[in-house]
């Protein structure tokens, strides 16, 4: 593979002129804040210095690191806006084949604006806690102080049940992919609300069954078995129980410790009982008191329930199929590209249509047999080119491995894109890509498309071997061509040398503090990762990753 040698003062003279500054809010902030007045400010700058020659890639030369990054030009402050394209190379095509190569935006611009609805995560949080409140507040008009004891009971399980059908609503309104959540949200973080939410809703639901029992007996003056078989010959309070126990059926195949020893496919076949358990809840819920007993009331939880199965149908069922037969997309070839670790690159219809940025993922649907019942969400490894787009994918399961033997023309069905791990997080120059293992994926496809010039960009990918280095060849034909850092840490994780330490990322990235730092591994390195970061002067705010485990 050869490289392209661009003068760069002609390929400053061919690119459009520079986005204004206000398209990227955030980094053109940090690009104009005032300078500190100092000694060395009145120092006049030197003068330009043209690019260092591109280097061709050097072997790995220890057991633990190994670097491929161009010495980088001395930048000690922000570059004007006039400087920032004037050693960007034009963009070629790094997935062997994957269709025409996209043109590349300018440094420091964005492919497209920030989506026009996205909900923050604070916002989502205060209208789940105000949603919460105004639930209790709904009991509270309706309670009548009493110092009865099983008035106090009831009180206690209406108030649990109201609170327990509201958190339903919420569990299922955070897995319902809606596009403004997920964007502004992050996939990763429904998914922990989600799972801690549950363990909440389960309490509820429980609490809410042993409250009205308790006070059912205190009312009749019987024993609990008695009360209970009394409760049960209701309709309505017989399909609450059983939706209970098919929540606590999903409850306990979601705990970690059973959760590491099912597949994926069965607890998810299993995850599917939360629909049911919640429709047997609600029709529970239409008949109690507390909603039954004012026609306004009952309008309301009806519509909110509408509301939320609307949106579970339209996302999770319509627009997968919509997609589907819009872009028409067929796998075009299965290929390997280290132990256990393929490329599936697909060819569709309108793909510029799906809108998907590097960083994103999609949720995949293979439709042949033994596999199409599962969807899975796996990040693009390429920025989408024309009629094709690409993933790279890790064989860490059943239906992972059934990926290697996808035959090509088997249609695809994708969800997205999802994921807020994009160009739009970026305040800093500066960023620095940590991906470890087959987080790579993402980290790539950000590698090649982040606007930046010679030494803006750097790469740091783990692995505990060379042989386990997925997508090599691309990084280093990529890194060559940007003039950009790349670091291979290799060696094992209870090795003495540690690569992932505060000052060994130090020692590879000096200026890391003054870095965005975008992070994509397995959990333990995102973990170890995260903290050396932090000890390293990186803000937290400033390190952004996703993830996901399963």
């Amino acid at each position: 593979m050869t490289i392209e040698a661009t003068d760069p003062q002609t390929y400053r003279q061919s690119q459009p002129p520079p986005p204004r500054p206000d398209a990227y809010p955030a980094l053109s902030a940090y690009l104009s804040r005032p300078k500190a007045t100092s000694r060395a400010a009145a120092v006049p700058p030197a003068p330009a210095v043209p690019p260092a020659p591109i280097a061709p890639p050097v072997p790995v030369p220890t057991a633990h690191a190994a670097a491929h990054a161009p010495a980088r030009p001395q930048d000690p402050e922000p570059r004007r806006e006039s400087d920032r394209d004037a050693t960007q190379a034009p963009d070629r095509d790094a997935t062997r084949g994957a269709g025409p190569a996209a043109p590349r935006p300018a440094p420091f611009a964005v492919a497209r604006s920030v989506p026009p609805l996205c909900v923050s995560p604070g916002a989502l949080r205060a209208g789940v806690v105000g949603g919460a409140g105004l639930v209790a507040g709904m009991w509270g008009v309706q309670a009548e102080p009493s110092a009865r004891l099983d008035v106090l009971f009831a009180s206690g399980a209406h108030l649990t049940g109201l609170l327990a059908g509201y958190g339903v609503l919420v569990m299922l309104l955070l897995m319902a992919r809606v596009p403004a959540v997920e964007h502004g949200v992050g996939a990763d973080q429904l998914a922990r609300w989600h799972a801690l939410g549950g363990r909440h809703v389960l309490s509820l639901c429980l609490g809410h069954g042993v409250l009205a029992l308790c006070g059912h007996a205190a009312h009749t003056g019987t024993d609990l078995l008695a009360a209970a078989h009394d409760l049960l010959g209701y309709g309505g309070i017989a399909a609450a129980t059983a939706g209970t126990g098919l929540l606590i059926a999903v409850g306990v195949t979601s705990a970690r410790a059973v959760r590491r020893r099912v597949r994926h496919e069965t607890w998810r076949a299993v995850h599917l009982l939360t629909y049911l358990g919640a429709g047997l809840g609600f029709a529970h819920q239409l008949v109690g008191p507390d909603v039954a007993g004012s026609v306004l009331t009952l309008w309301l939880w009806a519509m909110l329930h509408a509301t939320v199965a609307v949106l579970l149908l339209w996302y999770r069922g319509i627009v997968p199929v919509r997609q589907a037969l819009r872009h028409s997309l067929r796998v075009l070839e299965v290929r390997t590209e280290g132990p256990g670790v393929v490329s599936v690159v697909m060819q569709g219809i309108g793909l510029d249509g799906l809108r998907a940025e590097p960083g994103q993922f999609f949720r995949w649907r293979f439709m042949q047999r033994r596999i199409w019942h599962t969807a899975l969400p796996f990040s693009l490894s390429a920025p989408v080119r024309g009629d094709t787009l690409r993933i790279t994918v890790k064989a860490a399961g059943d239906h992972t491995r059934r990926i290697r033997r996808l035959r090509p023309g088997t249609r695809v069905l994708a969800t997205g894109p999802f994921g807020s791990m994009t160009a739009h997080r970026r305040t800093r120059r500066k960023v620095l890509l940590l991906a470890g293992g087959v987080g790579i994926t993402p980290m790539r496809a950000l590698f090649e498309t982040l606007p930046g010039g010679p030494g803006d960009i750097t790469l740091l990918y783990r692995a505990n071997n060379a042989g386990q280095l997925v997508l090599k060849e691309e990084l280093e034909e990529i890194a060559a061509r940007r003039q950009a850092g790349l670091h291979y840490l290799l060696g094992q994780s209870d090795a003495a040398f540690d690569p992932l330490a505060p000052q060994a990322l130090r020692d590879l990235v000096p200026d890391i503090a003054d870095h965005d730092v975008y992070l994509c591994g397995p959990p333990g390195m995102s973990e170890v990762s995260r903290a050396a970061l932090s000890r390293a002067g990186v803000p937290n705010e400033r390190i952004h990753s996703e993830h996901f485990s399963f």
